[in-house]
């Protein structure tokens, strides 16, 4: 698949973006950080350029010291909504690592690797038998 322009918001629509990304780069992350920022088993980022990544807005910004990778990071979330938005280098950014949780293609970018693994729950490689909760009709 070739190059793809992606967009999105956070939850409250005070931070946005636009990034030209390929595909091939989204990825699926077990961590156990991962699994404490994003409150979920993982979480899934695609990485993308800083000359193909424009942001508007000014999101807050936490410095992770030490992970499961050993490098320090800048995290980014919304500071109203507290969505999370992207992580990258401190200093020298020249990729951010996009949240696909704001990205409005989301649902168009499968991830194609995983890492962390060791660190993944082990119920979650395989959901499909878990029962479905019935959906609330909207009122």
């Amino acid at each position: 698949m070739s190059r793809l322009d992606i967009d999105g918001a956070c939850h409250c629509g005070r931070i946005s973006f636009e990034a030209n990304i390929h595909p091939d780069n989204v990825i699926i992350c077990h961590c156990t950080d991962c699994q404490a920022f994003s409150g979920a088993p993982y979480r899934v980022s695609v990485q993308v350029k800083a000359e193909n990544f424009t942001l508007r807005g000014e999101p807050r910004i936490y410095i992770k010291t030490t992970g499961d990778s050993g490098i320090p990071r800048a995290v980014a979330f919304c500071p109203d909504c507290g969505s999370a938005l992207y992580s990258t280098q401190i200093d020298n950014p020249q990729t951010y690592n996009l949240r696909l949780g704001w990205v409005t293609q989301r649902a168009q970018l499968t991830p194609k690797r995983q890492g962390f693994c060791r660190s993944a729950m082990p119920w979650a490689w395989d959901i499909r038998d878990i029962p479905i909760v019935p959906e609330k009709p909207r009122s």
